[in-house]
């Protein structure tokens, strides 16, 4: 099935729907939420709409996918989001608002999807960060991932270079795997001590 639903302790993982599109505009215009992501905050419930139709709705009518919204158990409401892509790379994201940082949401979130995409024979997960967002790299050490390399790339659509580190976890058993796609197209590129 694709995107099935995953619960936690405190957290329901579900598919966003257009009834989702109010509190889908709370998560993506909040600039400080989307500083370190490559998008801009949407401006409108139009661009919210669109954001859903090409972000989600696309994904759900695909055979398999993971794009889910991040939900407290006691509403139902979305609060954030998190996705796992189905090819190379295997990115791992995740996006929260701000008035739910620091409660390990989505620690707990992620390590959900982590086991489902496991189950489900995904070979690996990579995640990435900008270096000036360190506590989104803790969210990667949390659910197992280590550290590979960093590399700068010019950021897209925002039109700035961006140093990034790149995690991985390996699900497959095959540990000497790394992932050298960023690396490759990277002029910038270098492994850094003691992340």
């Amino acid at each position: 099935m694709n995107t099935p639903t995953i619960e936690t302790a405190r957290l329901i993982l579900r598919r966003f729907t257009e009834d989702d599109l109010p509190a889908l505009y709370r998560i993506y215009r909040d600039e400080e939420a989307n500083r370190f992501l490559p998008w801009f905050p949407v401006k409108d419930m139009a661009e919210a709409r669109t954001l859903f139709q090409t972000r989600y709705a696309a994904c759900y009518a695909q055979p398999r996918g993971y794009a889910y919204a991040i939900c407290l158990k006691r509403d139902s409401q979305p609060i954030g989001y998190l996705k796992a892509d189905t090819e190379e790379p295997y990115d791992l994201g995740y996006g929260l608002r701000r008035e739910f940082w620091h409660q390990g949401i989505t620690t707990e979130a992620g390590r959900a999807l982590v086991e489902r995409v496991k189950k489900d024979g995904l070979p690996y997960l990579t995640a990435t960060h900008d270096v000036n967002n360190p506590r989104s790299g803790g969210v990667m050490k949390r659910l197992g991932m280590a550290y590979q390399y960093s590399y700068e790339e010019q950021w897209q659509p925002k039109d700035f270079p961006v140093i990034f580190r790149m995690y991985q976890l390996n699900l497959d058993g095959n540990t000497d795997r790394v992932y050298h796609g960023y690396w490759e197209r990277a002029a910038v590129r270098f492994v850094e001590e003691n992340v």
